[in-house]
């Protein structure tokens, strides 16, 4: 059985021979970690990304079947994008630069976390008028027809395959941050965030459904949020589904016209309050379930939505950086998951830097030896 069959059967409950040893990337300094420590050839450290060659040799390194994340999409952000452009360099060494955004970020040299953000452009209905709106537009230079039109004879790889269908708020919130969201949505001008919305989900549905008319063929669409943190949504879920819905809506129903029928999504965070919008409109998968500091979210998910709701993902990752004792606890906690059907397993988010490199080995391992 092929690792595309294994996992497309398990998301439909049919019968596999094994689990598939899934995982979605790691962190580049725990690459440079491994280099340094010997794990792993140096050359494999540097340009290794989802579904490069590079990884697909670290996997066979480490026991990997594949990583679950090879989709491919359109131009879906700003375009064209505002210049990166350095505005001022501070005492301390931080700098404010404008990112491709328009958002005025605090950048420190040499940190690789999230940059704190000092300001931002689209406040207002001038801002978004003259700055914004006239890059969130359809243009045929977002979409590689060409590429598009061979694309089903450029398939190698023994992997599910995904159209990226972008994202309805989590780019909206990295345009405006959080704060502006906020202010925008309760203080300022409700209207102007709905048609930020209306304007940006109509452009990246006119680009998916330019994609499908070229006749590529998908395993499944994807979208990305990220609209979600560790104590719930960013937003009411009520405001969530009253601006979302109907765009999630119409482009799973464009999916289900090209036969696509598994529809996933990857929002960080406490998930639950939002998955109802998402099942209801067609979303029935989550990935990569993140699990942080509030547990397990597919099972109860599956209690209310049953078999609705499919999941890839919902593996603790710090496990991996403890000890042999905490992977099979996760493995155990994991297989009673996975007796629920339409579950893979694969660790939440990418592996962070202090991962060892022989726990990774042994999950992959062990993760294999289980039987549905």
């Amino acid at each position: 059985m092929t690792n595309r069959e294994r996992g497309l059967n398990i998301l439909h409950f049919k019968d596999v021979d094994r689990l598939p040893a899934v995982h979605f990337g790691y962190w580049p300094e725990l690459l440079t970690e491994w280099a340094a420590q010997g794990k792993i050839p140096a050359e494999l450290a540097v340009g290794n990304y989802d579904g490069s060659d590079k990884e697909r040799e670290l996997d066979k390194l480490i026991g990997w079947d594949f990583n679950w994340f090879h989709v491919t999409g359109y131009v879906q952000s700003l375009y064209p994008a505002f210049e990166t452009r350095l505005l001022e360099t501070l005492p301390d060494g931080s700098q404010r630069v404008q990112n491709s955004f328009g958002v005025i970020e605090r950048v420190k040299p040499g940190v690789t976390s999230i940059p704190s953000e000092d300001d931002y452009l689209l406040k207002d209905r001038e801002a978004f008028e003259t700055l914004y709106k006239p890059r969130m537009q359809y243009a045929p230079e977002r979409v590689d027809t060409a590429y598009y039109s061979k694309f089903n004879d450029l398939r190698p790889w023994d992997v599910p395959v995904g159209l990226h269908m972008g994202s309805l708020l989590g780019d909206i919130r990295n345009i405006t941050t959080v704060k502006g969201m906020s202010y925008l949505l309760y203080d300022e001008d409700e209207e102007l965030f709905a048609d930020i919305v209306d304007t940006y989900a109509e452009m990246q549905y006119k680009c998916t459904k330019k994609i499908l008319e070229t006749g590529a063929k998908f395993d499944y669409a994807h979208y990305w949020e990220d609209i979600c943190f560790k104590n719930g949504p960013l937003l009411s879920p009520a405001k969530f589904d009253e601006l979302c819905a109907k765009h999630y809506r119409k482009r799973n129903e464009l999916c289900h016209e090209y036969g696509i029928d598994i529809i996933s999504l990857d929002c960080d965070g406490v998930i639950d309050k939002l998955i109802p919008t998402w099942v209801h409109t067609g979303v029935n998968t989550m990935f990569p379930l993140e699990v942080g500091v509030w547990g397990d979210q597919f099972e109860p998910a599956r209690r209310q939505f049953g078999n609705e709701a499919l999941g890839i993902g919902g593996m603790d990752k710090t496990a991996l950086r403890r000890d042999k004792a905490a992977v099979d606890a996760e493995i155990e906690r994991l297989k009673r998951l996975v007796a629920l059907g339409g579950f893979i397993p694969c660790p939440d988010h990418r592996l962070m830097p202090g991962t060892k490199y022989e726990l990774v080995q042994y999950y992959a391992e062990e993760i294999k030896k289980i039987r549905l």
